[in-house]
């Protein structure tokens, strides 16, 4: 069997090790130290990219990245004066983890079988701050940036930065430790887990900056991670069942979101016949799992939403109606302003031009949406139909200075293009 590339390895072990690295150490050092360990073992990670292209791959990837990890924390202890108390548990950290790491699915007796899972749920802690808890799994466990968490939870990066400093030092102050919660208490613990998940997906489904529309790894990643909350009775939810048909139906759509040159196509562009029908199955048979129990999470509502979509032959046979009608359930669930937008759109399809123009009117007040670029683009759309070339061009003149990644960069030129050519709008 041929040896993946190192930048490959590197990727692979950033993907599905970071956060059990990060949050080992984290276990060791004392929750007050928890930038000191995303700081080694990202360092750990970038010697492996310079070193091993020139010296070749170790025999064992993941236990070079431990030993280089603790040494590296070791290190700056030392430097500090604090190595000498936690040395030797920094020692036995790095020799369980490399260890367990061929069996860790038998490694625990928590019934999560997952590293990752055990991971999100231990940073659940009563006692992080609220809105502290998504920010620190996503940055800790997931590795995003605060400019990646910034853009998924429509937030300013200086906002997020404070979060994660003031709910770092929360947890500093508290001594709080990242213990695995037991079974009995996943429960109270899996809303802000399935968030995560929900947003995992969300950057993978359409990255918010970069090169890349899609990150494949996150899509697959968040899809693994839910399933696996379905392998334990105390997760197994219709909540559940719902997120993870909401995306294999959307993750369905993949190999069509973009053409034989790599360009973005729109759902109304897309060749329908290559969305994934493996996937689409899964997806209808999770949502049918999940019509179960007495109450309805936003993840039932648009999951509907993504059914009415993959049930439809083509663009044109959506019914426009059915989903104005799951948009005003989802609203009153959850009054957002992406669901609104999302909804407008919708709304032009059975109420007009002129009603969803107010609505999006209505929506560049919303603060969390100036840096949005969606809210311009399909403004610009709707007033392109409407005739007015003009307002749409600087409409779309507008989004281009908003953060998007490259592919919808290209999209939105090339619509900029088209609309001062005077051609008919596209589909939208």
């Amino acid at each position: 069997m041929t040896q993946p590339a190192p930048r490959e390895l590197v990727a692979d072990l950033f993907r599905h090790r970071y956060g059990r690295m990060v949050t080992g150490l984290v276990r060791v050092l004392g929750a007050d130290r928890i930038d000191l360990a995303e700081d080694v073992v990202q360092e750990a990670l970038l010697r492996a990219l310079r070193t091993w292209p020139a010296e070749g791959v170790p025999d064992r990837p993941d236990a070079w990245v431990f030993r280089v990890a603790r040494n590296l924390a070791l290190d700056a202890l030392r430097r500090r004066h604090l190595a000498t108390r936690i040395e030797d548990d920094l020692v036995r950290w790095a020799k369980t983890e490399v260890e367990a790491a061929p069996h860790v699915h038998g490694a625990h007796d928590d019934g999560l079988g997952d590293d990752t899972l055990r991971m999100m749920f231990a940073c659940c802690h009563p006692s992080v701050p609220s809105e502290t808890r998504v920010p620190l799994i996503l940055k800790t466990v997931s590795g995003f940036s605060v400019q990646e968490i910034a853009a998924a939870l429509l937030a300013k990066e200086g906002s997020i930065a404070q979060r994660l400093t003031r709910g770092k030092a929360r947890l500093g102050e508290m001594r709080v430790r990242f213990e695995v919660p037991t079974l009995s208490e996943l429960p109270e613990r899996l809303p802000l887990v399935l968030e995560v998940l929900y947003l995992m997906f969300n950057e993978g489904y359409r990255a918010h900056r970069g090169q890349d529309l899609v990150r494949q790894d996150l899509v697959e990643e968040a899809v693994r991670l839910c399933a696996l909350l379905l392998e334990v009775p105390t997760t197994t939810r219709p909540e559940v069942h719902a997120l993870l048909a909401l995306m294999l139906m959307l993750g369905a759509r993949l190999p069509a979101r973009t053409d034989a040159l790599g360009e973005l196509l729109t759902l109304a562009e897309q060749d329908r016949t290559r969305w994934d029908a493996r996937w689409l199955h899964c997806g209808f048979d999770q949502f049918r799992r999940s019509i179960g129990g007495d109450t309805i999470s936003t993840y039932h509502i648009e999951a509907a939403i993504a059914s009415e979509h993959s049930a439809a032959a083509d663009y044109a046979a959506t019914n426009w109606p059915r989903l104005l009608h799951e948009y005003d359930r989802l609203l009153a669930l959850t009054d957002t302003p992406i669901v609104r937008l999302n909804r407008a759109v919708v709304l032009a399809k059975v109420a007009g031009l002129e009603a969803a123009l107010a609505e999006l009117a209505a929506l560049e007040r919303a603060p969390s949406l100036h840096n949005y670029f969606l809210l311009s683009a399909t403004k610009a759309h709707m007033l392109w139909q409407s005739g007015d070339r003009e307002a749409a061009a600087r409409e779309l003149e507008h989004a281009l200075q908003l953060p998007c990644s490259a592919p919808e960069e290209r999209l939105l030129r090339r619509r900029l293009q088209a609309c001062r050519s005077g051609a008919a709008p596209p589909a939208w």
